[in-house]
């Protein structure tokens, strides 16, 4: 799978050019402590290698692809300490590249790789520290006229070229997203199960982060959200500190990260096991516009497309709940449904939970294709303080499915989990 993506970078590239990808960095957490160690996307996507400090080098002459990579050197005091190596030698094999090279000896190797090369292909301004050593290679090529070194005269971001490879999912993506989201799926369920009044939000986090684990998905895949009550209104609450009470719905925002890849499902669910009626009815507005959206997607249909048919939906509902007043249309243009539903309909999914891809315009409009990966999320939020009848405020409801756009219309990676009320409740009362 690495060695195909070398392969299709190689051929969007130009002739006599070069691509340098870097690892992540070790993140301090406190004093001698690390954050657990998380690879950079674009990175792994190209090397499968899951190890800090190591560039990775592409290289394209003529007829000619090769492979360098710069990595740790075997260490046996350090791997005592902090966990085994790849190596050089080892790399060879596993890595399946055409040479490594020791990282602490870059700067010795580094600007002879380069030699002769017309252009770089480098992400500038994502790790400054390799930054300052890329270009002092290229600047040692343009000092050494009297070696007979010649440096690359063009440096171009590789980053629009590698976002639209990420955009489109191969089949063996598309198989370790269905994975992340049968997890992910598993743990929402797991928390529905486990629910009761009483219950801190973080408890529920960590049902939830149970079944991830227990599954070999070792993290989420972003910071889980457990909002109970009001705090379902704030968009990205992560505090999961609060006290989950008789009568709230707790929205959960929670995706496993499986291989790289991310899964992002939301539920909104009564703590008490039964919606209440004010609770229904709000719900089904989101849950209607949520299952019109995926019967929408479709090659050549656009996200924005979508969305107007949503914000047809939801405005509706809030005006047959009273909770606007006013033409849906007349709402919808003015975007007075922005105190209700601020945010997008969904976005890409890959590696990167917000992965990469360019949408067109902010609007969204670019037509879906086979093979994306995007996540499909109504909300709707009504501040306790809004001006709108009693029993609707506090209550926050978001609905979201992770699909992939298939040739006919979508697979849903994430339907597992119930939706409807009915199935919610029974769920919850088994």
């Amino acid at each position: 799978m690495f060695i195909k993506r070398r392969q299709q970078l190689f051929a969007a590239m130009s002739d006599n050019s070069a691509a340098i990808f870097v690892a992540a960095e070790e993140q301090t957490r406190s004093r001698d402590t690390e954050y657990p160690f998380r690879q950079d996307s674009d990175f792994f996507y190209f090397s499968g290698f899951n190890e800090p400090n190591a560039v990775l080098l592409l290289i394209k002459q003529g007829d000619t692809q090769r492979s360098v990579l710069f990595n740790r050197r075997k260490d046996k005091l350090a791997e005592i300490w902090q966990g085994r190596r790849l190596g050089q030698e080892q790399a060879l094999a596993s890595l399946e590249v055409d040479k490594a090279l020791a990282i602490e000896d870059m700067a010795e190797h580094l600007h002879l790789e380069l030699n002769g090369l017309s252009k770089l292909y480098m992400a500038q301004g994502r790790y400054p520290a390799y930054d300052q050593q890329i270009l002092a290679a290229v600047e040692l090529l343009r000092n050494g006229l009297r070696h007979g070194w010649q440096a690359p005269s063009v440096i171009e971001d590789w980053r629009p070229i590698v976002d639209e490879m990420r955009l489109i999912k191969s089949a063996e993506e598309v198989a370790l997203m269905r994975r992340a989201g049968e997890i992910s799926a598993a743990g929402h369920c797991r928390a529905m199960r486990s629910c009761q009044v009483g219950m801190w939000e973080y408890q529920l986090e960590a049902e939830i982060h149970h079944e991830f684990l227990m599954a070999g998905a070792r993290s989420p895949a972003y910071g889980t959200i457990i909002g109970a009550g009001e705090n379902a209104c704030i968009l990205h609450y992560t505090e999961n500190h609060s006290l989950m009470e008789d009568g709230d719905l707790v929205l959960i925002d929670a995706g496993a990260e499986y291989q790289m890849y991310a899964g992002d499902i939301t539920r909104t669910f009564p703590v008490n096991g039964k919606f209440s009626e004010p609770q229904a009815k709000l719900y089904n507005v989101v849950l209607s516009a949520q299952l019109a959206a995926l019967e929408m997607i479709k090659p050549e249909v656009s996200i924005y497309q979508i969305n107007q048919v949503v914000l047809n939906i939801m405005v509706q509902g809030l005006v047959d709940l009273g909770i606007m007043q006013g033409e849906v249309s007349q709402l919808i243009e003015s975007e007075a449904y922005k105190a209700y539903y601020m945010h997008g309909l969904g976005h890409w999914l890959g590696i990167d939970v917000h992965d990469v891809g360019d949408y067109h315009d902010v609007k969204r409009s670019r037509p879906l294709q086979p093979g994306m990966a995007l996540t499909i999320e109504p909300g709707l939020y009504i501040p306790h303080d809004a001006d709108v009848p009693a029993e609707y405020k506090g209550m926050g409801i978001r609905i979201e499915d992770d699909v992939v756009v298939t040739e006919q219309g979508c697979e849903i990676l994430t339907a597992d989990v119930p939706k409807t009320i009915e199935e919610i409740e029974a769920l919850m009362a088994s």
